[in-house]
């Protein structure tokens, strides 16, 4: 079961309702900027978890500014779109997404650290979806620093990863090990904690007891989460 650390007290409480109703998901996003495209991050990366989890999920768009270039900004890195919120219908649960220090209506409150782009426009310059790496990297109470050299190792290692996931997809298929996908829900069900998902598949990446197969399969299990498109070249000539 996903459990998430609220903001508002300091203890981890249930991501999901007991009984399977659906959890509304509120990203407040001030304005556009990468501070808010992170708390729109997170957001997203919630949402998947608890899709993954068999968890219904309406996620909400609240009090952003510039929504149209916050929305491009967004579908850039992959996120998910978000309704235009907040309210509705009544939900098992209500998880709000903010930025660290900023108010929240009752409910659960997911806070994220704030974003030094140490550029000027990082959305911009950077490989969109390298820029998602960078920022998933760092838990979410972390502040980041988009600097070049971050970008720079975050795009490196996205393309390796891409490289190697096709070249395992050229394998015979085998299913993601027990131990593996305990390993990576685990990560993800404590706290959303990416950093340690990451962390388990650079361990899967190397372990030479783990078939191209099986790693291949790991990788695209995990991506359900992590958002990087990384089987996007399969298929590609090696």
């Amino acid at each position: 079961m996903l459990r998430i650390i609220d903001a508002r007290t300091g203890e981890p409480v249930p991501a999901a309702p007991v009984r399977r109703g659906f959890t509304r998901v509120e990203a407040h996003v001030p304005g556009r900027d990468t501070t808010g495209l992170r708390v729109l991050l997170v957001a997203d990366v919630l949402v998947r978890a608890l899709e993954v989890g068999g968890t219904p999920v309406w996620a909400l768009l609240a009090g952003a500014g510039e929504r149209d270039g916050l929305r491009a900004d967004a579908a850039a890195l992959g996120i998910h779109p978000f309704e235009d919120g907040p309210g509705g219908p009544g939900a098992s649960q209500a998880l709000h997404v903010v930025g660290e220090g900023a108010a929240a209506p009752d409910g659960v409150t997911v806070a994220v650290a704030p974003v030094d782009p140490a550029r000027p426009d990082p959305v911009a310059d950077a490989d969109p979806y390298a820029l998602r790496l960078a920022l998933l990297e760092r838990h979410r109470s972390t502040p980041v620093r988009l600097d070049a050299t971050a970008l720079g190792d975050a795009g490196a290692t996205l393309t390796r990863l891409r490289r190697a996931v096709a070249a395992w997809a050229r394998q015979p298929s085998r299913p993601v090990p027990d131990d593996v996908r305990d390993r990576l829900r685990a990560a993800w069900e404590d706290d959303l904690d990416i950093p340690a998902l990451l962390r388990v598949l650079r361990r899967v990446e190397t372990d030479p007891a783990v078939a191209d197969g099986a790693r291949f399969e790991t990788f695209a299990y995990a991506d359900r989460l992590l958002g990087l498109a990384l089987t996007r070249d399969v298929g590609s000539p090696a």
